[in-house]
């Protein structure tokens, strides 16, 4: 059964050139002009993956993306016409798993689409998120629970975890995207905006210490997995609380 990708842009024609050339390729494709008609193709069927233009006429689309992440896991692919680099950052951070900027080749959006749903590991990804209530602020994961709002961590017997800010900011990028392969110059676009300028393999050696942090002693870790030849992935089971 063909994946299934929801493409969402206010602009006609620019739903119509995605529609043509993910089909062409083999896709089941639904559009939606806006967040509303957005919200009802994802409670109508499964969704693979979907496309989201940043600036969605009079909505925000970074706003529908917030959203999205607090009840849904499904991979979001940002496709828009903004090429400033502070909202790619932002709209990354919010949880999007890649950007395209327009105007764009059919060839490259076809290409990331794929590379998003292989990467993409986490079960079910239309499946809701616990509790829907939840403000998306606070994860749970193996006993540890983490407040991104208040920037904490406390541990499974109740104490606090002292991470630097370097070290915070890569588990919270982590923990939102569990399942999901991430290769070290992903993780390093990522930390640059969380105000740090990492060099290039140095991200080894902040996984390593994260590693002494939430896995003392464990020489096989469990929670910050190597991917050989790749980079890592965050294979805790994790919960909105």
């Amino acid at each position: 059964m063909p994946d299934t990708i929801l493409i969402v842009d206010d602009e006609p024609g620019v739903r119509t050139l995605l529609r043509t050339g993910l089909e062409a390729e083999g896709f089941s494709v639904v559009e939606a002009g806006n967040g509303a008609e957005a919200e009802s193709q994802l409670a109508a069927q499964p969704i693979s993956l979907l496309t989201l233009d940043l600036k969605l006429g009079g909505e925000d689309g970074l706003k529908l993306a917030r959203d999205l992440r607090a009840k849904r896991n499904t991979p979001i692919v940002m496709i828009t016409g903004k090429g400033d680099p502070i909202d790619r950052v932002v709209g990354l951070e919010l949880g999007a798993d890649d950007y395209i900027a327009k105007p764009f080749l059919m060839r490259e959006v076809v290409a990331r689409v794929r590379a998003v749903l292989r990467r993409y590991q986490a079960g079910d990804p239309g499946m809701a998120l616990e509790p829907a209530a939840c403000d998306g602020s606070r994860h749970a994961f193996e006993g540890w629970t983490m407040d991104t709002r208040r920037r904490e961590v406390v541990m499974p017997d109740g104490t606090p975890c002292d991470l630097t800010t370097a070290e915070f900011n890569l588990l919270q990028i982590l923990v939102q995207r569990p399942g999901r392969v991430l290769s070290r110059d992903e993780l390093m676009d990522l930390l640059k905006g969380h105000d740090w300028t990492p060099m290039d393999r140095s991200i080894d050696g902040l996984v390593a210490r994260l590693r002494k942090k939430i896995e003392p002693g464990n020489e096989r870790p469990q929670l910050v997995k190597t991917v050989r030849g790749v980079g890592y992935v965050f294979a805790g089971t994790v919960k909105r609380v």
